[in-house]
């Protein structure tokens, strides 16, 4: 393999960041919506966010990225796939983290909830100043694992014609014919992506382990 069909590979996988940054923003951004909403205590709510969270993680991802970029097409909305594959990987990020960090949320000991409501903090105020910050600081392992799939993820999107780092691998292989010598490339860089991001989880994990002792 020379060094024009590497180049090609690296643009894949320029193209596969910028995905998993623009849905881990856009889920982050929905998903602590989501969590907010699921610890309300406002019942419609709770069970109106609960079903969303169901329906993403009860689907494989797969057929969301077909129900965005065919389905909707089908109803008269043609979408580009790079807008479909960031829209379908931000709401199916969206409904990991949120659940997430409900679970966070509700991790939080309760006492200190009880203290917040105490001092007449108003619920935003509350999850804001109290809340949030122990939650966050807990969901961080779930929340980098979730990245690290995400990431991986990426892959199906090649399934719409998106050319992320897997699809300009079979670009590749199906024209110099060395499909383990692209691949093994193509794995190694999602190794080198994926590795770093799973020593941080487990050593953050480690950590909140050793505090909480």
């Amino acid at each position: 393999m020379g060094l024009p069909q590497f180049l090609f590979l690296i643009e894949g996988l320029k193209w596969t960041l910028a995905l998993v940054a623009i849905a881990f923003v856009g889920g982050t951004v929905a998903g602590l919506s989501v969590a907010l909403a699921r610890t309300s205590g406002i019942r419609v709510l709770e069970r109106a966010t609960a079903g969303y969270i169901a329906l993403f993680q009860g689907t494989p991802l797969l057929m969301q990225l077909f129900v965005v970029y065919y389905g909707l097409a089908l109803a008269g909305l043609r979408l580009d796939a790079w807008v479909a594959v960031a829209a379908g990987f931000t709401l199916h990020a969206s409904a990991y983290l949120g659940e997430i960090w409900r679970g966070s949320i509700e991790a939080v000991p309760w006492g200190q909830i009880e203290a917040a409501r105490a001092l007449n903090l108003r619920y935003l105020v509350r999850m804001r100043h109290v809340v949030m910050p122990q939650a966050l600081r807990i969901s961080m392992p779930a929340t980098i694992g979730f990245l690290v799939q995400l990431l991986k993820g990426t892959s199906l999107a090649a399934i719409v014609g998106f050319t992320e780092l897997t699809r300009a691998g079979s670009i590749v292989s199906n024209q110099i014919f060395e499909p383990l010598t692209v691949f093994a490339i193509v794995g190694a860089l999602y190794f080198a992506l994926c590795w770093p991001l799973s020593i941080w989880g487990t050593r953050i994990e480690r950590r909140l382990a050793t505090a909480t002792r």
